[in-house]
């Protein structure tokens, strides 16, 4: 963990941040009608998209139409997830005034209730932005990710906990919130007024889920329930995996740097920037791959800029980057399949106990024996 006073002067650290909100200046400035055409247009196709996979799951009985629907509905539900819900409740659009863009209002078809998920994400890990004990995304409660986690036999399950969170991660999502691990270690009561309102939300949101894919949908399609039921589960699955691969992808791979609280404490703005940069990594793509992951693609930017429209992100990360350089910063990026194998290699490898380290003699001591071996 190399400290971030150690990577720039404090000169260069505020030039460096100046530089940052030079760029953020400019993107609000030129904020418009384009943006909002661009959202509008996804909300648009979103919708589309839903109701031809839900019309073509009423076919189920005819294979090519089931294929079709579920693959329509997947896409429906992860532009749903990524980018559209993750961007609105962002506050990205809260300048248009439109209501169906607000942060306060939306409301996205996944488990999390927007109020526990903007609590959790906007203001705990994007304020917090991987400091040990402070952002609860490392690791998600249940992984052990960084090397500054105290290892338990627990954490030999690390493979095994993944797995399931990529299958169930809009579930681990919400529950995520309820903080279990803290419960567990006495730090929180379940009885916290917090918690009880924060399951007060959970529960209805989990029921009208549950109700809407697997029980309303299912029965609308009369003798074909069952297919239209694996075709709403298929669809659920696509997107977990697919959020749960962007997500990580952008957060654990290797390289990517956590910090101490002590690190942070009085952090001025540059400081700030130069934290993102350094926790957050980027996944290269084409742009419909930058689309259907909500342009998470650029974590990078996002967390310099999280109330920014994503669609700017690809606009101003070569801008990002040349400064990243000018400055000797890391900019990590790559292709999903490097990224995503550099992630499993880290949840393996902090699965074990970490190794005892070898403690090298002093040269005297080896001199001595050099001697003695001569003699």
């Amino acid at each position: 963990m190399t400290g971030l006073q150690d990577r720039l002067t404090p000169e260069q650290i505020e030039e460096f941040g100046r530089e940052m909100d030079a760029i953020r200046r400019r993107i609000v400035a030129d904020l418009g009608q384009d943006d909002v055409d661009y959202i509008m247009n996804i909300i648009r196709t979103q919708r589309g998209l839903e109701v031809a996979g839900r019309a073509l799951l009423f076919a189920g009985f005819f294979p090519p139409a089931w294929l079709a629907g579920v693959g329509a509905l997947s896409l429906a539900k992860i532009l749903d997830n990524m980018e559209i819900g993750h961007n609105v409740m962002h506050g990205q659009y809260d300048w248009t005034r439109i209501p169906e863009l607000s942060s306060q209002k939306f409301e996205w078809d996944t488990m999390a209730p927007a109020e526990n998920w903007r609590h959790s994400h906007n203001y705990i890990h994007h304020t917090f932005t991987n400091v040990l004990d402070k952002d609860r995304d490392i690791g998600y409660g249940i992984l052990r990710i960084d090397p500054a986690q105290k290892w338990h036999p627990y954490y030999l399950g690390n493979p095994v906990y993944a797995t399931v969170l990529a299958f169930v991660f809009q579930w681990g999502v919400m529950l995520h919130d309820l903080e279990f691990d803290r419960v567990v270690r006495g730090e929180r009561k379940w009885s916290d007024p917090e918690l009880k309102e924060m399951r007060a939300r959970m529960v209805p949101k989990a029921v009208k889920q549950v109700g809407k894919d697997y029980v309303l949908f299912p029965l609308l399609t009369g003798p074909f329930a069952p297919l239209t039921f694996l075709g709403n589960a298929t669809a659920n699955l696509t997107r977990n995996l697919w959020a749960f691969a962007i997500i990580f992808c952008g957060h654990f791979p290797s390289d990517v740097e956590s910090f101490t609280e002590e690190e942070t404490e009085n952090e001025s703005r540059g400081q700030w920037y130069l934290r993102q940069i350094l926790g957050s990594a980027n996944i290269t793509g084409g742009p419909l791959f930058h689309i259907l992951s909500g342009n998470l693609s650029h974590q990078i930017e996002h967390h310099l800029f999280p109330d920014l429209p994503a669609r700017r992100y690809p606009q101003i990360a070569g801008e990002v980057r040349a400064i990243c350089e000018k400055y000797g910063l890391p900019y990590n990026t790559g292709p999903l399949h490097k990224q995503l194998w550099s992630v499993a290699k880290k949840i393996v490898k902090f699965a074990l106990p970490p190794r005892p380290r070898r403690e090298t003699p002093a040269p005297d001591t080896l001199a001595g024996d050099r001697s003695r071996v001569a003699a």
